[in-house]
């Protein structure tokens, strides 16, 4: 059986590690300390700020909270975890790499593979994508450090994009230390390439590591500065379609700080800008650079707000809103990318159990599930939404408990 300790368990060990009351904890974070009782016994579930808030207040690191990275089952420690270590290798020794037992491959069938590691991190889809990885960062490197001129900047264009990969993987399977590793070498690799908007890419990508880490402010500050970095480079504000996808990621990455920051005005300036943007790119879902921006996009970014302010009651009836019609809920078009679909699902799924909807709440979870499987039982609200509903119902379903199981919660 994995791991049966919740996000409240690890919360009142952390707080009692540091030698605070549930008071004292309570007021750092500006809470009551019957809200920190109630997180500590399962009654309540954190939202991603007050987790952030949580870890910050108490000097630790948010894994400390929600346990990651999980491990413990053959579908993670084999396919997943397991490429790890070598990735860290890889990664530190990003400019001196081991030699080659051979040639590596032409740079166009290097590039081809890359478009296929992007898909899967696009659709989170982490055990297929881990094993490709250690092999085509090495090939790549060598391809950059030994390349001239046009090959040169397309190889570090195309290891970019991998380092990217890294970053997404590390990330979402809770090795935190690797993440930020990878999303240096994101930024090493971009400048190598000369790729303005790849630049401003990478900026994004250290930006929303911030915002993880509850650094709303410095997070805030390098957006802008991106924005401000991204009109300088538009003559006349004559955006190309790939600078408006960028600039729409910047303006949706902002709203999420304003939510974090409980700003309701200033998130909701940033989405209808963002749909001003999107109306300008011809309204259609865009992946230029990797962005995932358009209308399909606002509308998750738009309910996420919502959920992280506690508004559920208002994220649901946007849902029902932007449905074709009243007996349904608006969810992502199939060709939505599954990282960012599934990601609704989990959101989604915390919201229908704050309002006591546990149906509701399992079968968001079933969704994330066959959309995204790997992103899902790796999310920590997940693990979280699935332990209340085991908790709250005194006869489990077998079809929750196995859920439960394969989530890595325990249902005893």
């Amino acid at each position: 059986m994995s791991e049966s300790l919740t996000l409240g368990d690890r919360l009142r060990i952390a707080r009692r590690t540091r030698g605070l009351s549930a008071a004292q904890l309570a007021n750092k974070v500006a809470i009551s300390p019957s809200y920190v009782q109630k997180l500590e016994s399962g009654a309540r579930k954190a939202t991603p700020a007050l987790v952030a808030a949580l870890a910050n207040a108490l000097r630790f690191g948010q894994e400390v909270l929600t346990g990651q990275p999980y491990y413990g089952e053959p579908e993670a420690e084999d396919t997943v975890h397991a490429v790890i270590p070598e990735l860290r290798r890889l990664l530190l020794c990003y400019d001196t790499p081991d030699e080659l037992g051979s040639a590596p491959r032409p740079l166009p069938v290097l590039a081809s593979e890359v478009d296929q590691i992007a898909a899967l991190r696009r659709d989170a889809r982490y055990a297929p994508m881990g094993p490709l990885l250690p092999l085509i960062i090495s090939e790549l490197t060598h391809v950059a450090l030994s390349a001239r001129d046009r090959e040169q900047r397309q190889a570090y264009r195309q290891l970019a994009r991998v380092y990217r990969a890294v970053n997404s993987l590390a990330h979402k399977m809770g090795h935190h230390d690797l993440s930020n590793t990878a999303l240096e070498r994101v930024r090493w690799a971009a400048d190598q390439a000369g790729d303005p908007l790849l630049q401003i890419t990478a900026g994004y990508l250290v930006a929303g590591a911030m915002l993880r880490q509850g650094a709303y402010t410095p997070a805030r500050r390098k957006l802008l500065s991106l924005r401000t970095e991204l009109e300088r480079m538009q003559p006349e504000h004559s955006f190309t379609d790939d600078a408006l996808a960028v600039d729409g990621a910047l303006l949706l990455k902002l709203a999420v700080i304003e939510s974090r920051r409980n700003n309701p005005e200033g998130a909701n300036t940033y989405l209808r800008e963002a749909e001003e943007v999107a109306r300008m790119a011809g309204n259609r879902d865009s992946l230029a650079y990797e962005m995932s921006f358009g209308p399909t996009n606002i509308h998750i970014h738009d309910v996420h707000a919502l959920i992280d302010m506690g508004d559920t009651e208002q994220a649901l009836a946007r849902l029902v809103e932007w449905a074709p019609n009243s007996s349904m809920e608006w969810t992502p078009p199939a060709t939505t990318v599954g990282e960012r679909s599934s990601h609704h699902h989990i959101d989604v799924a915390s919201a229908k159990l704050t309002l006591g909807n546990r149906a509701g709440a399992f079968e968001e979870l079933r969704r994330a599930r066959k959309i995204a499987p790997n992103h899902t039982r790796f999310h920590p609200s997940v693990r979280e939404t699935t332990s209340a509903l085991l908790r709250l119902e005194t006869h489990p379903t077998n079809e929750l408990s196995t859920f439960g199981i394969w989530a890595g919660v325990s249902t005893s």
